[in-house]
C-alpha cells in the first residue's frame, strides 16, 4: 500500500508549503496525543468526522483539541438537524482514512466533494496547527494560511465557524 504520509508531504512540498513533522507512536484519542507532550509546537486538533440524520451530508469539523463541541448546537448552526459521528465505512468511503486519522488532508481523498469543511474560526489566529497525515503515527504542524492554501488548491470550501 502506497505510503500516506507520504502523499501529504509531496503534495505540501509541490505547493512550496513549510511544515514540521514529528513522527510517534500510533494515537487514537485526543488524550493519547496529549501524553505525548506535543503542545509546544503549536495548537493541536480534533477533527470530528460527523453526518446529518438521514445520512445524506456529511461534514469535517477540525477545532482546537480544548473546544467543547456541542453536536445539537453545531447540527442547528449548520441546517442540518441532528449530527452524529459517521461509521468507520462512510469514513473510509468518504474521506479513505480509518478512525483515529481524521484530517483536513483527508479532503484530498474526496474526489467527490462530498464532505462539507467547517474549521474554528479560532484556528486561524494560532502560529501553527497539529493535524495528521492521513495516518495517527505523525502530526504535521502548518500555519492556517498554509492549510487554506493547501485545501484550496484542492478546490475544497474552507468554512470558518465560530464553535
Amino acid at each position: 500500500m502506497e505510503d500516506q504520509k507520504q502523499r501529504v508531504y509531496d503534495a505540501l512540498n509541490k505547493m512550496g508549503i513549510k511544515y514540521e513533522v514529528v513522527e510517534h507512536e500510533p494515537v487514537h484519542t485526543m488524550e493519547d496525543m496529549d501524553r505525548l507532550g506535543l503542545p509546544e509546537k503549536g495548537t493541536l486538533c480534533k477533527n470530528l468526522f460527523l453526518r446529518d440524520s438521514k445520512g445524506k451530508r456529511h461534514f469535517l469539523i477540525t477545532a482546537d483539541e480544548k473546544t467543547k463541541v456541542d453536536l445539537k448546537t453545531l447540527g442547528r448552526q449548520l441546517g442540518a438537524g441532528n449530527l452524529s459521528f459517521a461509521s468507520e465505512e462512510r469514513l473510509e468511503k468518504y474521506l479513505g482514512v480509518k478512525q483515529g486519522s481524521v484530517t483536513p488532508f483527508a479532503l484530498m481523498n474526496d474526489t467527490e466533494h462530498a464532505v462539507e469543511f467547517f474549521i474554528d474560526k479560532n484556528l486561524s489566529r494560532c502560529k501553527s496547527m497539529g493535524i495528521h497525515p492521513l495516518e495517527n503515527t505523525a502530526t504535521v504542524f502548518i500555519s492556517f494560511k498554509d492549510l487554506d492554501k493547501f485545501l484550496w488548491n484542492l478546490d475544497v470550501d474552507v468554512v470558518k465557524i465560530k464553535l
